[in-house]
């Protein structure tokens, strides 16, 4: 029995296009998280970068469970003493990026270190309904259809 050693001339990278509207932030990320390092290949190798290339629009349009979108902070420290800095999530998303809101999230699920810096370089978000990679021909992906809880659309209250 032989083992397969996989190179990166062996992998083939699709083009994927989402629409990130009424969609839920974290299974979103998670979703391309997943797939940014091919773990959803047969071929998948932990040591190298086999995902394949996404394009998200409507980033500005994701939303957030529960009270997450007010309480949940975004902090990062500067480094000195006192230089905890924090951001609401409602606040980025309202800022001039908000697509960094979807960029931090999918970041935050990567491998540390060269690799999650190479396969984070394959996640193209943007916060309209345009993008510039019609070129590459992009596969639709239905990730609303997927499951129920992966939108949430307009809560019906009976009485």
């Amino acid at each position: 029995m032989s083992t397969n050693w996989i190179s990166k001339t062996n992998i083939t990278r699709k083009w994927f296009i989402i629409d990130g509207k009424d969609l839920v932030l974290g299974r979103l990320s998670s979703y391309l998280a997943f797939h940014l390092m091919g773990k959803h290949k047969t071929i998948y190798s932990p040591n190298l970068d086999c995902g394949d290339n996404f394009i998200v629009t409507n980033a500005d349009k994701v939303i957030m469970t529960g009270n997450k979108l007010e309480k949940k902070m975004y902090r990062k420290h500067t480094g000195y003493p006192g230089g905890l800095k924090e951001t609401s999530y409602e606040k980025i998303l309202n800022s001039k990026y908000p697509e960094r809101v979807l960029k931090l999230a999918v970041r935050r699920m990567l491998p540390k270190g060269s690799l999650g810096r190479e396969q984070i370089k394959k996640l193209h978000i943007y916060g309209g309904n345009s993008h510039p990679h019609n070129a590459q021909n992009p596969e639709i992906v239905d990730f609303k259809s997927n499951n129920k809880k992966n939108s949430i659309g307009k809560k019906i209250v009976n009485g």
